[in-house]
């Protein structure tokens, strides 16, 4: 069983840069298709981006698509979101998660997709 952990979350002013990393322990990390979720209070969870178990393949949400990179080290067993023009509508506590569904270089942009989650790292941007 992989666990996850999220750093680099934090406030920070429109406009800016904020660089998410997610750090898995327990499993073997190139075994597992990553996405980045965020959950903004009174609102769903909702997909923010994701890549294949390889990073060769990359997804995104519209809301965050020219604004935001996700990669991915196997080697450092770290997944990456680079977030860059944060907009206020930003703000959420930000999750990654883990998915065992591996079929040739498919992403995941749904929730039930995922078997494993991180416990969140909070995301502020002010106006």
């Amino acid at each position: 069983q992989v666990q996850l952990v999220e750093s680099g979350g934090g406030l920070v002013q429109a406009g800016g840069s904020l660089r998410l990393s997610c750090t898995a322990s327990g499993g073997t990390f190139s075994n597992y298709a990553m996405g980045w979720f965020r959950q903004a209070p009174g609102k769903e969870r909702e997909f923010v981006a994701a890549n294949s178990w390889s990073g060769g393949r990359t997804s995104y949400a519209d809301s965050v698509k020219g604004r935001f990179a996700i990669s991915r080290d196997n080697a450092k067993n770290t997944m990456y979101l680079q977030m860059n023009s944060l907009k206020p509508e930003d703000t959420a506590v930000y999750y990654c998660a883990a998915s065992r569904r591996i079929y040739g270089s498919r992403t995941y942009a749904y929730p039930n997709e995922y078997n494993y989650w991180g416990q969140g790292t909070q995301v502020t941007v002010s106006s």
